[in-house]
């Protein structure tokens, strides 16, 4: 049985002669939802990339030590599907072109999936919309199409690098509903500088700051997601991480 939990253990990483992480150490839980915050540039992207086995060639020299594994003591290769902030979505093609788009690549677009995806379209909000190509769709429309395509990879973990920043709020809470509820069996490590929305879809939070970088726990509401904005527990928590990511700011400055 596969075991999603994703460790990160004794993380050393340099670029040049900048030391970014050393012995860092994160456990993401199974079936969680785990949320990063902190000032930009402290690595929090750069993060999401090592576990995607992404190379840095921007860099002339790159120091990397250390161990990222699965619970099951297998890598995470095959294991990760991943959301950026753009949809990335393939111009020339239809909504459901795109998100079938992979299984295609790998011969496994089978009726089963096909059906499958356009059941995620009624669920998401977009039926109807299966035919239209990405210029004729909004933003918002734009990310749920990007939503559908990254739960059809069918992998167990999930990186999302501050996927709802280019929408407006409306939009974004909206999205942040459907994340909860499509990616509620997955791991799922999510980037975001939005101290609102990781409270409400978050099991965990982690604040990086320094250089090198350190995790800090957030103590997090005993309700679980998806939390509501008006509970004043969260209000309080709110104002607690705002404290702490100020604090990360001046730490990485």
């Amino acid at each position: 049985m596969i075991d999603s939990t994703v460790h990160i253990e004794n993380l050393y990483l340099a670029f040049d002669d900048t030391i970014i992480f050393d012995q860092f150490s994160l456990t993401l839980q199974a079936n969680h939802c785990t949320c990063l915050l902190g000032p930009s540039g402290v690595g929090k992207s750069v993060l999401l990339n090592l576990l995607a086995g992404l190379s840095f060639p921007n860099s002339t020299a790159v120091q990397y030590t250390g161990e990222i594994i699965c619970g099951d003591q297998q890598p995470l290769t095959s294991r990760i599907a991943w959301m950026s902030q753009s949809d990335l979505l393939f111009p020339w093609c239809s909504a459901i072109e795109n998100v079938l788009s992979g299984a295609r690549l790998r011969g496994t677009a089978t009726p089963a999936l096909q059906e499958k995806a356009h059941a995620l379209f009624v669920k998401t909000g977009l039926s109807g919309k299966e035919h239209y190509f990405p210029h004729q769709l909004s933003g918002g429309m734009r990310q749920r199409v990007a939503l559908i395509r990254t739960l059809l990879e069918d992998r167990p973990i999930i990186l999302m690098d501050e996927p709802f920043s280019a929408v407006d709020a409306i939009t974004r809470y909206e999205l942040q509903i459907l994340v909860t509820e499509l990616f509620k069996e997955r791991t799922v490590l999510f980037v975001t500088h939005d101290p609102s929305e990781a409270l409400r879809i978050a099991n965990s939070i982690y604040v990086l700051s320094g250089r090198p970088v350190t995790a800090t726990a957030i103590k997090m509401p005993t309700t679980q997601p998806l939390r509501d904005f008006n509970d004043p527990l969260l209000i309080s928590v709110q104002m607690e991480l705002f404290h702490q990511l100020t604090a990360a700011k001046r730490q990485s400055t």
